[in-house]
């Protein structure tokens, strides 16, 4: 770089000072990053909480919900029990219907109380779900002296429903399970027996050992007594009380503290050390079963990533101090060259918005454009990829025709527009003196080709609407086929024949179609079926019948569309010019079919 007329020392002063600006930069931006850290882990708590709380507020709902289901059959099946105490025999029927009828329910017994019966002193038919099917069975016998179980006994001296401390269903699968139990009256209102519902646990061991609020932290379930219902150790449940676990802890104040918190139904959390690490143990009661349910968290897990981003931001941040020194010469070096450039750029910005505002004026903006006009609505838009374009449409009316076109220059950029500017000018220059679309694009080709040394060409198509009649003719030159829409949307039969500008006297067809009123016909280029989405997928022709497959006004079908293609690119860069014209022939019928037979 020129440095002539430039004082060095100054420069160079200038470049120091600057490395100690930069310099005290990197020391305010440390201490920004202590107080983000701070604040950072404070947040990282708080999502913890909220995770923790959440989660076991979920897990809490669901084992509501089987609760419920199973109290839910026992009230249920209640009054039939109490009305089948005079036929004994019929008790075995009771329990089979609370089992068929809550598949949550895997068995139920009718104990009658002691004496109730004076032929049969102890009596309890139990009917449970078998591999093959229910099973019945005495629950009166020698062995098992149900009077004496704790699901007999508490509803009876509660007098209402009660859930049983969680069992080990040995010889029955040696699955976890629970009782609920309600006392049943006679009709004078004594205390007859008990109704049972049997639960099994599995789907709780299955609930809460899949709560996973990080990948390492783990959850437990306790019973009203303390017993271990769930935990990752299976060794451990209904062999270990939440009391034995923790004051492996070395700390017995806060295994008691926890115990009692667990055991007395509150909700809360505990912070605790083990092995050197901290962790976090949230906590909240099941309502009316009297178990409690907790989320371990270790400290790591909360703040681990953290860490680790801290260490790379400090290890970054020295050796940004290193090279700090060679930024700040080469910011000073460059600084001059910036600016030189910037101004350039700053200059064909403005270059480039005045070209662009040129290019739009020099066709149709104002929609509609014939308000006067009952039988046409039409609306047109250009969305150009870059800030000009080479996409074209031009339309006016002359002798009760619509004449129109729309157009789409190869390339980009400044020469596009360029050449999009002729071939609008003649255009309209030729056809001023001529009606037939195929005159039309003839004679504009012969002047594109005959000096185009950038072998620049043109898609174009050109139409002539006879809004008496509805009689359209029409000429392609190599452009995207229109859409009609009528009863249906299809596709306009056109003779594809070559763009503009390739080669001289080329002689292209003209060709004609009937519109009747309420037709329609939508043009485009290929920006619209081309428009590609990050995946490099294509809208494509069936998206744009899709979307134009309902009948609105031509300037909310552009809408539509227009709004359909931004949502399938999303934030994929737009590749290239997007042009549409939609023409709507709202003709009175009556009035065309007399001026065709005329």
């Amino acid at each position: 770089m020129n440095l002539e007329g430039i004082d060095k020392k100054e420069l160079y002063r200038s470049a120091w000072a600057g490395a100690a600006l930069v310099i005290v930069a990197v020391i305010t931006l440390e201490v920004t990053s202590i107080v983000q850290y701070v604040f950072s882990q404070r947040g990282l708590k708080a999502e913890a909480s909220m995770r923790a709380e959440s989660q076991l507020e979920s897990t809490r709902n669901q084992i509501m919900d089987i609760v419920d289901q199973t109290e839910s059959a026992v009230r249920n099946t209640a009054w039939l029990a109490q009305w089948c105490l005079d036929a004994p025999d019929s008790l075995y029927r009771v329990a089979e219907h609370m089992i068929n009828e809550n598949p949550v329910v895997s068995g139920s017994t009718i104990a009658l109380v002691p004496g109730y019966l004076k032929d049969k002193p102890l009596y309890s038919p139990y009917v449970f779900r078998g591999e093959e099917g229910l099973v019945h069975k005495s629950l009166a016998t020698e062995e098992y002296n149900y009077p004496s179980q704790e699901w007999f006994t508490k509803p009876i001296e509660l007098g209402s429903g009660y859930w049983s401390e969680p069992y080990i269903d040995e010889g029955g699968g040696e699955i976890l399970m629970t009782t609920y139990s309600v006392p049943i009256l006679d009709r004078k209102g004594t205390v007859a027996a008990v109704l049972t519902a049997d639960l099994s646990l599995t789907w709780l061991t299955q609930l809460v050992g899949d709560v996973k609020v990080y990948p390492n932290a783990f959850s437990l379930m306790v019973s009203r007594t303390g017993q271990l219902m769930v935990c990752p150790a299976e060794t451990l449940v209904m062999h270990k009380t939440i009391r034995e676990a923790a004051i492996q802890l070395n700390d017995a104040k806060m295994a008691d503290s926890l115990t009692s918190a667990m055991l007395s139904g509150e909700k809360g959390n505990m912070t605790f050390r083990y092995k050197g690490a901290t962790n976090y143990i949230y906590f909240s009661p099941v309502e009316r079963t009297g178990w409690s349910m907790s989320i371990v968290i270790p400290d790591k897990e909360i703040y681990g990533n953290i860490r680790k981003v801290g260490l790379f931001v400090k290890l970054f941040q020295i050796l940004g101090v290193l090279l700090i020194i060679l930024i700040i010469r080469a910011v000073f070096k460059n600084s001059l060259k910036y600016r030189a450039l910037n101004a350039k750029k700053e200059k064909m910005e403005n270059e480039l918005q005045i070209a662009s505002a040129i290019q739009m004026a020099m066709i149709p903006k104002i929609f509609p454009p014939f308000p006067e006009r009952k039988d046409l609505d039409m609306s047109a838009v250009i969305v150009p990829a870059k800030e000009v374009g080479g996409d074209l449409y031009d339309f006016y009316i002359r002798d009760e025709k619509l004449i129109f076109c729309l157009g789409d220059v190869s390339g980009k950029g400044v020469p596009a527009s360029l050449v999009m500017a002729v071939t609008r000018s003649l255009f309209r220059s030729f056809s001023a003196h001529e009606i037939g679309p195929a005159r039309i694009v003839r004679t504009m080709n012969e002047s594109l080709s005959a000096d185009n040394p950038n072998n620049m060409f043109v898609t174009f198509f050109c139409g002539v609407l006879d809004l008496r009649t509805g009689r359209l003719t029409y000429c392609n030159a190599g452009h995207n086929a229109p859409f009609m829409l009528t009863d249906r949307i299809f596709t306009l039969d056109v003779n594809a024949n070559i763009p503009l500008g390739v080669l001289p006297g080329f002689d292209f067809q003209e060709q004609e179609y009937r519109m009747v009123p309420d037709d329609a016909i939508f043009l485009y280029t290929d920006g619209l079926t081309e428009a590609e989405n990050i995946n490099h997928e294509l809208f494509g022709e069936e998206r744009v019948k899709a979307v134009l497959n309902t009948r609105r006004k031509s300037e909310e079908h552009l809408k539509v569309v227009t709004a359909a293609v931004k949502d399938f690119v999303g934030e994929a860069p737009q590749s290239d010019d997007l042009t549409m014209l939609f023409i709507h022939y709202t003709a009175n019928r009556k009035a065309t079919e007399e001026a065709t037979n005329s």
